[in-house]
């Protein structure tokens, strides 16, 4: 599995390493980010909140990425794991590697999917399902 990672994320790196690539904005750190989004989004955990079931990617990096995408997609979607417990410890293990890569300054993105990923992990590790929550109104819990 770490090969497979190495492998996108190298062949992500060196498309980004040319300026004429890369979107305003642009961090390095982008590239983990989003290779956690589409883990996240492969192994489609049971216990994501119901509006983040998936993590989008943005229209910037996905326009930016390159002929790679559908190569690096498929690679994604040869890993897989017997439960999703497994996946989830994969997938955490992946954000705490890219978390020490970078600077706390770079750190939002990843720092953000961290966030979702470790509460997920708590909803699997108190075997406990997901409450809907109303945003119109989040004291409403259904």
């Amino acid at each position: 599995m770490q090969a497979k990672i190495e492998k996108i994320l190298s062949i992500w790196h060196k498309h980004f390493e040319d300026e004429e690539n890369q979107y305003s904005e642009f961090e390095p750190s982008d590239v983990e980010y989003f290779v956690g989004c589409m883990l996240y989004n492969h192994f489609a955990f049971s216990k994501a909140h119901h509006n983040l079931k998936t993590m989008d990617l943005s229209y910037d990096f996905l326009s930016a990425c390159g002929d790679e995408y559908e190569d690096i997609q498929k690679i994604i979607a040869s890993i897989t794991f017997d439960t999703e417990e497994e996946a989830l410890e994969f997938l955490q293990n992946y954000i705490q590697e890219a978390q020490e890569k970078y600077t706390k300054n770079e750190l939002y993105l990843i720092d953000r999917l961290a966030y979702h990923v470790n509460a997920m992990a708590e909803r699997y590790e108190k075997n406990v399902d997901v409450k809907k929550i109303d945003f119109e109104n989040p004291l409403l819990r259904k």
